[in-house]
């Protein structure tokens, strides 16, 4: 297997839900070197044994850090690009010019990413197109379509 250079991107989960999404979510960040922020309260204990066997043997290659607000994290990283993935945006993450160090954020399973956050004036809210009467994609599967068209973009 050919090893390439991969640009670094950042993965925001707030308030993930599911702890098998959460594994397999670390896995893939293993996989592409993304950091991964878990950021407000989590629906499991990183300690659950869902999270763990999604993960496999990946947890110790994946650099996640645990932040109480997505404020916080904005502070932190003050010249950032924020993109936030919703069904709710018109604009589709084909449209989107991703760079190295972006922020792709990610909302809990059940209910999305909260309407003030995605439609506050500096929010970049983008989408993965779907058809029609479909409610969304798995978060899982969802972070790694994005995730994977940033890095190609970034060469």
């Amino acid at each position: 297997m050919e090893v390439m250079d991969i640009k670094k991107f950042n993965v925001v989960l707030y308030e993930p839900e599911i702890p098998q999404n959460t594994g397999n979510i670390a896995r893939l960040c293993a996989c592409t070197g993304a950091n991964l922020y878990l950021v407000g309260k989590l629906g499991f204990s990183l300690s659950d044994k869902y999270t763990k066997r999604a993960g496999l043997d990946y947890w110790d290659s994946v650099n996640i850090t645990r932040i109480d607000t997505l404020d916080e994290l904005k502070a932190q990283n003050p010249d950032a690009k924020f993109y936030y993935l919703t069904t709710k945006s018109k604009v589709s993450y084909f449209d989107t010019q991703f760079k190295e160090g972006d922020f792709l954020v990610f909302g809990p399973e059940s209910r999305g990413i909260p309407e003030d956050i995605l439609f506050a004036p500096d929010a970049n809210s983008i989408t993965i197109p779907m058809k029609a009467g479909q409610r969304s994609l798995n978060l899982s599967n969802s972070v790694a379509i994005v995730l994977y068209e940033a890095i190609r973009q970034a060469g």
